[in-house]
């Protein structure tokens, strides 16, 4: 009931994707649809989609295994009006993306509030917590309009966690369903945990003891219902820095055990757990391993 993959190239058209996975020995993969690093790009032409599915079909890979990820460039809580336009456009556009392609999932970042605050600021904590909670609104009002904006379609806004670093929110659970709660069809909203951004905001994963505290947080405050995917990474930043970079598997950090009882936790089965690792050279084989973690 696990299904791993990775987040694979679609260089060349988002068709060539399935085969890319296929390639790695991958149950679930990720991809973006269009140019991660641009505003804009062509429609999908009806050749592109049907030869991705014709290859999806040829991989074995089921539509609900695909962790769709959005542009770096959208930002759902920005605090330029005309900027945060033109993140909701694009993001709109992702939406339909997925759903022309059949996919029923789009992973995001859910944003940042780009405020600089001094920390030397004797109200730094009032006037930081006031700041995030204002742009978590306005990623909540981002989030419904795009989901107005696409009411025929059933794709879910999968809201990342965050490490935290700079202005990122999301780091925290409670973030996560502040987000969830105000958003009004709720059919259409879900989670991706990423392990590294989890370990670096300050949640423990390494034992067995802290593991369990932290998805027992995690379904007390947000829910496994809501658990829609992962990213499954080790670490180079210690536990709580707050710092988003990403290690293969068992070199970092949060090491081996994490993963293994990620692997035999029934609450990630029968959704895509993706590698965002930093050697794709090896993600075959970080995929059998991650297999062979499973007790029978």
């Amino acid at each position: 009931m696990k299904f791993v993959g990775a987040h694979v190239s679609a260089s060349g058209g988002v068709q060539n994707a399935p085969l890319n996975a296929m390639a790695l020995g991958a149950k679930a993969f990720a991809l973006f649809t269009k140019n991660q690093r641009q505003w804009k790009s062509k429609p999908l032409e009806t050749k592109t989609i049907d030869a991705f599915h014709t290859n999806l079909e040829t991989s074995g890979i089921l539509p609900k295994h695909i962790l769709p990820h959005d542009s770096y460039l959208i930002n759902l809580g920005h605090p330029e009006v005309e900027k945060l336009e033109k993140s909701r456009e694009a993001f709109i556009d992702e939406l339909e993306r997925c759903h022309i392609l059949g996919l029923d999932k789009l992973n995001f970042h859910p944003g940042s509030h780009l405020v600089k605050i001094p920390k030397k600021d004797p109200e730094y904590f009032d006037k930081i917590m006031q700041v995030e909670l204002h742009c978590l609104d306005v990623i909540a009002t981002s989030m419904n309009i795009a989901i107005e904006a696409t009411k025929d379609s059933k794709v879910k806004l999968v809201i990342e966690n965050t490490a935290g670093q700079g202005s990122n929110l999301g780091y925290k659970f409670e973030h996560l369903a502040y987000l969830i709660d105000r958003i009004e069809e709720k059919s259409r909203v879900g989670v991706c945990l990423d392990t590294c951004h989890t370990f670096t905001a300050g949640y423990d994963l390494r034992t067995k003891e802290s593991y369990d505290k932290t998805m027992n947080d995690f379904s007390r405050i947000v829910g496994f219902e809501y658990l829609m995917g992962m990213h499954l990474n080790d670490s180079k930043p210690s536990l709580g820095s707050r710092v988003d970079r990403h290690q293969s598997l068992g070199k970092g950090e949060i090491g081996w055990d994490a993963f293994r009882y990620i692997m035999n936790d029934n609450h990630m089965d029968d959704i895509p757990l993706i590698l965002e690792t930093i050697d794709e050279s090896i993600w075959t084989e970080e995929i059998k391993a991650l297999y062979a973690l499973i007790e029978t």
